[in-house]
C-alpha cells in the first residue's frame, strides 16, 4: 500500500491560518471533518488532546504529527499542512513547527493500513525529504515527493539490513510510544540509521499498535554490548535481566541517537535487575510527573479490581432478584450470594486486589503481597476502599524503600532479595502500620460518627436522613458508608422501628452514586473512554441493586469530583425519604424491595432527584478525556 493511498490532495492544507497550537489542531480537524474522514469532532479532538497531554508530538525540527486511534476516525488518513511562519507547538527542542501531519487512525485499523503509516513516519527522520516538503508549493507536487522517496526507501531497505560480524559493537533498542503509530518507528529508524553511520550493528524492536514486531531473540540480548529503551509505556523487561539497560523517552530516540547509542556502547547504562532495584541513573531522562505516575500507578489496581465489581455485583443483583420473587429457589440464591459477595465472594476481593496491583505497579512484584494483605486488613477493618488505596501506595513505597536501602548487598547475596528480605520485611512493614496506626484511626472515625448520629436521635428526621444517605456516598463501601447502615440496621432491630424509615434512607443513599455515574456516563459519554462506557453499564444494574461499590472505581479514577457529587446527590434523597415519611421495611434489595415501601412511587422518585443532581453535577465538572 503506498503512502498516498491515506495521504491525498484532499486532505491537505498547504497555508495553515492559524497561529497557536490549540488553533492548528482545530484547523486540521476541521478539514478531517470537512472531508468526511471522522465521524464526531469532539471525540477525535479530545483522543488528540489526551494525546498531547502524555508528551508533545512536536518531535523537533519544525514537526509535529499528533495523532490518534480512535472510532471517530471513518478511514486512515493523514492531512498534512503547512505554516510559512511557523506556529509554537511546545515542540521538544523549543522550535516552531511548521510541518504538520495529523494521523487519523481507526480502531480497526488493519496491518496494512499500520505498516503504511509506520513507513510515513520514518521518512520524516529524512532531512533531505523534509528540506524538499517545504519547498512543495502544491499539493500534487507533494504526492509525487512522497511516491518517489517510498519507491526509494522500499528499494534500499534490503541493502540497509545488517549484515555485519559480530566483531562490531553491537546493540539492541526497543521503542514505544502510547498510540503506537508515529513516534515508534521514527525512533526506529533513527537510531539505524545513525548506527549505521557510527559503524555499529543494532537490532531494533518495535512495540507498536500492531504489537511486537521483530522481536528480540535471547540471543541477540545475550550477546548485546547494551539495550536502548526509548518508551513512553511499559515494555517487556525481565528479559533484559542482568544486561545494562538505558530506559529513556521515545522522543530521545528519534533525537539524540547518537548519544543513546554511544552510552550504550560504553555501557554507561546501569545494570537492570528484574526485581526492581535499579541505579538511580535509570530514572535520568523520564519525564513523567509526580501526578502521572500515581495516576497510573492507581488505574493499574483499579483495572485488576474491575472484574470482581462486574462479576460480583451483577450475580449478587441475580441473587437479590431470585430471593424477592423465587423463594422456593433458597439453595442456588445462597450460592450466588456466597460467591459474589459477603465473606466468601469476589467481593471480598476488591479492596486486597486494588491494593496489591497499585503497590505491584509501584514496586513490581514484591510489592503484590504485602500490598493484597494490607488491603485486607483495610477490608476486614473499618479503613474501607479509602484504606485500601493507603494501603497499596504505603506497601509499594515501603518495598521501593527496602529496595534502595538493601541495594549495595554483595552480589552473592542478592537471590535473598526476592525471596526473604522484601517479603518478609515489606509485609511486617506494612501491615504493622495499617494494624497499629492507620486501622486504629479509620476506627476512631467511624465510632466518631456513630456516636454522632446517635445524638441526632428521631428529632428532626430529614437532617436525619440527610445525614444517612450522604454518609453512604462519601467512601462507598468504607467506614462513613458502615457507619450509616449499621446506624440503620440498629434503628431497625433493637429500637422498635421495624417500619424501616432510616432503611428507606440510607437505600436512597447507596443506590445514587451508582446510577448517577451510569446516567454521566450514558449522557456525556464524550467525557469517559470506551471502557468507562461499559462500566457505566453495568452501574445501572449495581445501582438498582442498592450496591454502591459499583461507584468505586469511578471515586478512586477522580475522587474529588465523584465523591463530592455523589455526597449531594445521595444526602438530598435520603432527606426526601424522610420528608415524604417512606418507610422500607427490608435491609437491603434496592429496587426489588421497593414494592414493599409504604410509598414506592416516592420511594423511586427520592433516588430518581438524587440521581438526576449528582449525574449532572458529575457530567458537567469531569473534565473530557
Amino acid at each position: 500500500m503506498k503512502i498516498t493511498d491515506i495521504l491525498d490532495q484532499d486532505t491537505m492544507i498547504l497555508s495553515l491560518k492559524a497561529k497557536t497550537k490549540e488553533a492548528v489542531i482545530d484547523e486540521m480537524i476541521a478539514k478531517l471533518d470537512e472531508v468526511g474522514k471522522i465521524n464526531d469532532i469532539s471525540l477525535f479532538k479530545q483522543e488528540i488532546v489526551k494525546r498531547e497531554k502524555e508528551s508533545s508530538t512536536g518531535i523537533g525540527d519544525g514537526i509535529a504529527m499528533p495523532h490518534a486511534k480512535t472510532a471517530a476516525v471513518n478511514t486512515p488518513t493523514v492531512l498534512f499542512a503547512k505554516s510559512e511562519a511557523g506556529v509554537d507547538y511546545d515542540s521538544l527542542d523549543g522550535q516552531p513547527a511548521s510541518l504538520f501531519f495529523m494521523i487519523a487512525a481507526t480502531d480497526g485499523a488493519n496491518q496494512t493500513h499500520l505498516e503504511t503509516l509506520a513507513a510515513l513516519s520514518r521518512l520524516l527522520i529524512h532531512p533531505d525529504f523534509v528540506a524538499k516538503l517545504r519547498g512543495a508549493k502544491s499539493a500534487k507536487e507533494v504526492i509525487g515527493l512522497f511516491d518517489e522517496a517510498q519507491e526509494e526507501n522500499e528499494s534500499t531497505a534490503e541493502s540497509n539490513h545488517s549484515t555485519d560480524s559480530y566483531e562490531k559493537p553491537f546493540v539492541v533498542a526497543v521503542t514505544a510510544c502510547p498510540t503506537g503509530i508515529a513516534h515508534t518507528y521514527m525512533a526506529e529508524d533513527a537510531l539505524k540509521n545513525k548506527a549505521k553511520e557510527m559503524d555499529v550493528e543494532i537490532r531494533v524492536e518495535t512495540n507498536g499498535s500492531d504489537g511486537a514486531k521483530n522481536k528480540l531473540t535471547a540471543d541477540e540480548i545475550e550477546r548485546a554490548t547494551g539495550v536502548i529503551i526509548a518508551a513512553d509505556k511499559n515494555v517487556e523487561m525481565a528479559r533484559f535481566d542482568g544486561k545494562h539497560v538505558l530506559e529513556t523517552p521515545v522522543s530521545d530516540g528519534i533525537r539524540k541517537p547518537e548519544e543513546l547509542i554511544g552510552r550504550a556502547i560504553s555501557k554507561e547504562a546501569p545494570i537492570y535487575h528484574h526485581s526492581g532495584e535499579r541505579d538511580s541513573s535509570t530514572k535520568e531522562g523520564q519525564r513523567v510527573s509526580v501526578g502521572s505516575r500515581i495516576y497510573k500507578d492507581l488505574m493499574n489496581g483499579i483495572s485488576h479490581m474491575l472484574p470482581f465489581v462486574v462479576g460480583g455485583g451483577i450475580l449478587l443483583a441475580f441473587s437479590f432478584l431470585l430471593e424477592q420473587y423465587f423463594p422456593s429457589a433458597k439453595g442456588f440464591t445462597d450460592m450466588l450470594g456466597a460467591i459474589s459477595g459477603g465473606e466468601t465472594g469476589a467481593f471480598m476481593f476488591l479492596i486486597p486486589i486494588l491494593s496489591g496491583f497499585i503497590a505491584m505497579s509501584i514496586a513490581d512484584r514484591p510489592g503484590l503481597m504485602p500490598g493484597m494483605v494490607g488491603g485486607l486488613l483495610a477490608a476486614t477493618s473499618n479503613a474501607g476502599f479509602l484504606g485500601g488505596l493507603l494501603a497499596g501506595f504505603l506497601a509499594g513505597y515501603v518495598v521501593v524503600g527496602l529496595k534502595i536501602l538493601f541495594s549495595k548487598m554483595p552480589k552473592t547475596l542478592e537471590g535473598l532479595k526476592p525471596i526473604l528480605i522484601y517479603p518478609v520485611l515489606g509485609l511486617l512493614i506494612t501491615g504493622g502500620l495499617m494494624y497499629f496506626i492507620f486501622d486504629p484511626i479509620f476506627a476512631t472515625i467511624n465510632e466518631f460518627l456513630v456516636e454522632q448520629l446517635q445524638s441526632l436521635g428521631t428529632a428532626n428526621a430529614v437532617i436525619l436522613g440527610t445525614v444517612l444517605g450522604g454518609m453512604m456516598a462519601i467512601d462507598m463501601g468504607g467506614p462513613f458508608n458502615k457507619a450509616a447502615y449499621t446506624f440503620a440496621i440498629g434503628v431497625f432491630t433493637t429500637t422498635g422501628n421495624t417500619d424501616g424509615a432510616f432503611m428507606a434512607a440510607v437505600m436512597a443513599g447507596g443506590m445514587v452514586p451508582p446510577l448517577a455515574i451510569a446516567m454521566a456516563t450514558t449522557l456525556f459519554k464524550n467525557k469517559f473512554t470506551s471502557d468507562e462506557r461499559q462500566a457505566g453499564l453495568t452501574n445501572y444494574v449495581l445501582g438498582l441493586s442498592f450496591i454502591t461499590e459499583g461507584a468505586i472505581p469511578f471515586a478512586a479514577a477522580d475522587p474529588l469530583r465523584v465523591i463530592t457529587s455523589c455526597v449531594l446527590g445521595s444526602a438530598i434523597a435520603g432527606g426526601l425519604t424522610q420528608f415524604w415519611q417512606i418507610n422500607v421495611p427490608a435491609p437491603h434489595g434496592g429496587i426489588f424491595v421497593a414494592g414493599l415501601a409504604n410509598h414506592p412511587v416516592l420511594f423511586l422518585l427520592s433516588i430518581l432527584i438524587g440521581t438526576v443532581i449528582s449525574g449532572l453535577i458529575y457530567g458537567f465538572w469531569k473534565k473530557a478525556k
